[in-house]
């Protein structure tokens, strides 16, 4: 089955190197660009955030992911049972562990996001454990 297609305004964004570390920190770089993972409960992630608003990638501004959404999976970092909406992020299998796991992607700029875990609540069952070093969050 193919993917949805983007929405017709759609446009991808492609930065070499040398722009993603004018606009990123060190953190944002190490875990968007070279798919890394933040501490469990690192202050300021928005694992604690409480508010009505959208969380938008740090490297393009796409909204990702909503609070409508989200959910406190007890794991330390922000989890959505799904993204805002279908085409925001793309997914492929990681191998860099023992076991294959899915990982997530900003669809618009590429920013490594998380992973996505069959062990989330209803409706889906999917925990989208996301890096918020790599969200932006804009309350409602």
């Amino acid at each position: 089955m193919l993917p949805p297609k983007p929405a017709d305004n759609f446009k991808r964004v492609s930065k070499s190197e040398k722009e993603w570390r004018e606009i990123l920190t060190d953190e944002q770089f190490r875990v968007g660009v070279r798919d890394g993972t933040e501490r469990a409960f690192t202050p300021g992630n928005h694992n604690d955030e409480k508010r009505d608003g959208v969380y938008h990638c740090v490297g393009c501004g796409t909204p990702l992911w909503s609070s409508e959404h989200k959910f406190d999976s007890g794991t330390g970092w922000p989890s959505f049972y799904k993204p805002i909406r279908e085409t925001a992020v793309d997914t492929k299998t990681d191998f860099k562990m023992i076991m294959p796991r899915k990982e997530c992607h900003c669809a618009t700029c590429g920013l490594h996001m998380g992973h996505v875990f069959k062990d989330g609540p209803p409706p889906t069952g999917e925990r989208w454990c996301i890096n918020g070093v790599v969200l932006d969050f804009r309350p409602a």
